[in-house]
């Protein structure tokens, strides 16, 4: 073929997606396998979720609504907020590119942190904006150098606070030191899509700073804390003007039906949010004194996933973890080429992980 294809998407390298868990044990010859590389609530769905989409199976020949009404109405109640504040998206990752589409024309450059969450970069990318990425520091955001990255062609800064892979946290105090050196111009954007997990006296409150000079806005999903992944719901809270301008860009019905009343019903299952809490800060307890006897660092971390470095080979790990029918993620494609990613499962999860692991490094050990 002859296409023709603008630059900065043929030399886009596609996000790599894992292989369904079914696909993994027939490659693998195994069964009973248990995934713990993605971040998600090993709890499931949320039970009240599950019955509201059941509820609503009969009205799903009529369009989804394309304001998200009564979703924005519940969620506004929740958060205090208007619900003109409010974007939703097909996951957060939707609003991120909604932002990205709205506030970067091509030659725009947009302050990113190395390593982060990959589709920050991908996307500015995709719409021909510049991408300037400040390495961490200390595994956390370095706000000094990410004000030193910004220059008059700016137009955007995403932190993700927890960060992604290290769990690391900024606090109030820093971001607010951080928001004060900025122009006015430079849009910032705080993901919060573990913000749940954050022990109480760390979490900074980010509807106290979207009335500021600089412009904020948060980006929380229904993803992590109330088990709702593949439905794909996020959202943006903003100033009801930067919403006017994400809505121009949005498709009409970005939502759909069953993410929009499994997400309300969510909201009103205080006791499964309240489980996933206790068991994340649990098990992160119990696993981290585990496989640190077996010789590894684990990284403290505010969300449900921590690092940890094996000091060998993570690949290495990671395909013979597979052979046991654990699926974790490892860190090489992050720079971390010793590093494994766990996300914090049940307690037969943990335990069996635990074990898989020590069982792992010991044949590692004698290769």
């Amino acid at each position: 073929m002859k296409l023709r294809v603008a630059e900065n998407i043929a030399s886009l390298v596609p996000y790599p997606p894992g292989k369904p868990l079914e696909e993994l044990e027939r490659e693998y010859g195994v069964t009973g396998s248990i995934k713990m590389a993605s971040n998600e609530n090993a709890l499931g769905p949320s039970p009240k979720a599950l019955t509201a989409m059941a509820a609503a199976l009969p009205n799903l020949h009529r369009y989804p609504d394309g304001s998200c009404h009564y979703l924005a109405t519940r969620l506004a109640a929740h958060l205090a907020v208007d619900p003109a504040q409010l974007v939703f998206g097909n996951g957060s990752n939707e609003v991120i590119e909604l932002l990205i589409k709205a506030f970067v024309t091509p030659g725009d450059e947009v302050v990113t942190s190395h390593p982060t969450f990959l589709v920050y970069a991908t996307m500015v990318q995709a719409h021909g904006g510049v991408n300037r990425v400040v390495p961490l520091a200390n595994l956390r955001h370095d706000l000094d150098a990410i004000r030193a990255a910004v220059t008059p062609r700016t137009s955007l800064i995403f932190l993700d606070n927890p960060n992604n892979p290290t769990g690391t946290v900024f606090t109030r105090e820093e971001f607010a030191a951080f928001l004060v050196q900025l122009p006015e111009t430079v849009l910032v954007v705080l993901d919060e899509a573990y913000v749940d997990f954050v022990a109480d006296g760390l979490r900074l409150d980010a509807r106290e700073f979207l009335g500021g000079a600089t412009p904020v806005v948060a980006l929380r999903t229904f993803s992590k804390a109330y088990g709702l992944a593949g439905l794909r719901v996020g959202y943006g809270i903003m100033d009801p003007e930067i919403a006017g301008y994400l809505h121009r860009v949005r498709q009409p019905f970005n939502v759909n039906t069953l993410a929009q009343v499994a997400a309300r019903a969510a909201l009103d299952d205080a006791a499964f949010y309240a489980e996933t809490l206790r068991m994340t800060r649990a098990g992160m307890a119990w696993l981290i004194p585990r496989l640190t006897e077996l010789g590894c660092t684990c990284y403290p971390s505010q969300t449900n996933f921590f690092l940890v470095d094996l000091g060998l080979d993570c690949r290495l790990a990671y395909e013979a973890m597979l052979r046991k029918g654990v699926i974790v993620r490892p860190m090489s494609a992050y720079g971390f080429p010793t590093f494994i990613r766990i996300t914090v499962g049940t307690t037969a999860e943990n335990e069996r992980l635990a074990t898989s692991l020590a069982a792992t490094l010991q044949e590692l050990a004698h290769a």
